[in-house]
């Protein structure tokens, strides 16, 4: 083969969907082209044209028009075109245009035809639209993974190993002791006609019985814990370890519809996963200081890699990092009680931002509020909340939760306040919506109650939502606070990069990829008056409701997901690396199939913004 067909070969060969032939198909394609030149402002193809070619742009640019002269895409170098290449059959391609001097490939129909029927991998990409593309790589992204179980794809139904043992309401304390010791259990169900009632462990046993020299002919009823938080059978493992990981507990009731197929334990769970959260998080409920709490908080970072490495989706360890959060928070809740004694009002210590969402990853700030009960007397309780609040901030930083740029914490006194004083500032923000307060607050309409009297926190959502719901003046100002992060690809489908400084040649995967994604739920989620606050469960909700097509919804949550999937990769590449964790990437890095992949995600979250914009037109 001359010099110049090997140089057609390896620009094919680095650039989608042709990267996914084998060596010896790819040198068989020069052969199958036709090499064309056009000048500027001439027209490439024509309807009939562009139904009898494939066409592969190498140099140059060309604007892509509908059979109603509307601009449908400038493409660039790399980019395809003409026969089998529209993904959306609303969007007929009538004519197109060069508006540089180019240089295109023209493969025959024919010939894609005989390529689609040989390599299904070829043809999945002319068949399908650029979500559903997405959704092909989502399920190709960190395919090196280990071979072990995978907690976050297999069932519950299959970690349980035994028939449930449980006993009567009316059974004696004894009676129950002597059944856990026959069944070997440390754990043991209470059921009233098959229905869950309570639940009774080891350390029941020891703190609410020997411990308090409680009569043992009682009913187990005295000693059990009622109504105990339980999941279906038909859940993830993961699921069960989140849970169990959230609420400090090792026995998780599993049930079968309406009745009950077992019990779960943490020992169950670290069969199947060397890395428990379980135990990692009760570690964390043991420290009585934060130098001991920093040991275990810088555990984070491995975690983070061990669960890349088992190919955990990145919703996933979104919810296991922010489970590490939420418990480190609340410790530092609790150690500060026992430092300064016991609130003198009621109060609610609430995430927002990324810790609200379940959606921290390695690298993540802390945003957090406190709302205090209407009681709340400045001159009485003011010293006690600002002390409480400076050592849990100051806490969370020292775990690694720097502290939040913005000042959007319980610390900052703009941000310690009571239920009456946060309605009034949700009022001015919706009533009164100015852009820079809008970009600065709004953090705080992701909110999740994490400690405290949760009918403060409880109360603020619904007048806040209450607010929102179908307030178009409002979502007008709060869709243009959302288009003002735009995904980094120009017009030509080509990386817009930092240019200069520390990050020199590289694009905010956080900022400008997924931050726009999360812009977008919100506004839709706002406007439908949804509780949800995880931008996958957003998503989900307005699908539903409306707000959003479900086509569009679908490709937002693929968007999303890849985007996320390639950000956690990016850190635990840095972090096995000896590195600190960040959200910048090169393209460099990129692999050719994730770069068109990121293109198609990137394309979407702009499709979807300009969606947003013509929704709420100022």
């Amino acid at each position: 083969m001359d010099i110049e067909l090997l140089e057609i070969q390896d620009f094919l060969s680095a650039h989608h969907p042709f990267d996914q032939l084998p060596d010896e198909t790819l040198a068989e394609l020069p052969a199958m082209l036709q090499v064309r030149y056009f000048r500027r402002n001439t027209e490439v193809s024509n309807t009939d044209n562009l139904a009898t070619f494939l066409c592969i742009i190498r140099s140059g640019a060309v604007e892509l028009y509908s059979t109603e002269n509307e601009l449908l895409a400038r493409l660039g170098e790399g980019d395809i075109f003409g026969y089998r290449a529209s993904h959306r059959p609303n969007h007929l391609e009538d004519h197109c245009v060069a508006i540089e001097d180019s240089l295109i490939y023209q493969m025959p129909a024919k010939a894609v035809d005989r390529l689609c029927e040989a390599h299904a991998q070829f043809a999945y990409f002319f068949g399908t639209t650029g979500g559903d593309r997405l959704r092909d790589a989502i399920s190709n992204v960190g395919q090196s993974a280990d071979s072990h179980v995978n907690l976050m794809t297999t069932p519950i139904s299959e970690i349980i190993s035994r028939e449930p043992v449980t006993v009567t309401p009316n059974t004696s304390i004894l009676e129950t002791a002597q059944m856990m010791s026959r069944e070997r259990v440390s754990s043991i169900l209470v059921c009233a006609e098959g229905q869950l009632a309570g639940i009774v462990t080891d350390r029941d046993l020891r703190n609410r019985v020997v411990a308090q020299g409680l009569d043992v002919n009682q009913p187990v009823t005295e000693i059990m814990t009622f109504n105990p938080f339980a999941l279906d059978e038909s859940a993830y493992a993961f699921e069960a370890q989140l849970q169990m990981a959230r609420h400090n507990i090792h026995h998780l009731p599993i049930t079968r519809g309406d009745g009950i197929a077992g019990m779960l334990t943490a020992t169950d769970l670290s069969k199947i996963h060397t890395t428990s959260l379980v135990y990692l998080v009760s570690d964390i409920y043991k420290q009585n200081d934060i130098e001991k709490m920093k040991e275990v908080s810088a555990k984070i970072p491995e975690l983070l890699v061990n669960l890349a490495t088992a190919d955990a989706s990145s919703d996933s360890i979104g919810h296991v990092i922010t489970s590490i959060t939420d418990a480190i928070t609340i410790r530092l809740l609790q150690l500060a009680q026992e430092r300064f004694g016991r609130p003198p009002i009621p109060f609610a210590w609430i995430a927002a931002g990324s810790q609200a969402r379940n959606e921290q990853t390695a690298k993540s700030d802390q945003d957090n509020c406190l709302v205090l009960d209407d009681s709340y007397r400045g001159d009485e309780h003011g010293e006690y909340f600002k002390a409480l609040a400076q050592f849990v901030c100051d806490g969370l930083n020292a775990c690694g939760y720097i502290y939040c740029p913005g000042e959007m914490m319980a610390v900052t006194d703009k941000w310690r306040q009571p239920l009456a004083t946060w309605k009034q500032y949700f009022n001015q923000w919706i009533d009164q919506p100015e852009p820079m307060a809008l970009m600065l607050t709004s953090v705080f309409f992701d909110m999740r109650w994490v400690y405290g009297n949760r009918t403060l926190f409880l109360e603020l959502r619904q007048h806040m939502l209450e607010k929102t719901r179908g307030n178009r003046i409002f979502l007008a100002h709060m869709a243009g606070n959302a288009l003002s992060h735009s995904p980094p690809i120009g017009f030509f489908r080509n990386f817009v990069l930092i240019r200069g400084g520390e990050h020199n040649q590289t694009f905010d995967l956080k900022h400008n990829g997924i931050v726009p994604i999360v812009d977008l739920a919100r506004v839709y989620s706002l406007a439908s008056g949804s509780e949800a606050v995880n931008t996958l469960d957003r998503l989900a909700v307005v699908a539903e409701g409306g707000e959003v097509t479900q086509e569009g919804a679908r490709d937002l949550k693929d968007a999303l997901e890849f985007i996320c999937d390639l950000r956690v990769q990016h850190q635990a590449r840095l972090i096995r690396a000896g590195r600190a964790a960040d959200n910048f990437m090169s393209s460099d890095n990129l692999s050719h199939f994730e770069r068109n992949h990121l293109k198609d995600a990137f394309t979407v979250v702009r499709t979807m913004q300009n969606v947003l914009g013509q929704r709420y037109k100022m």
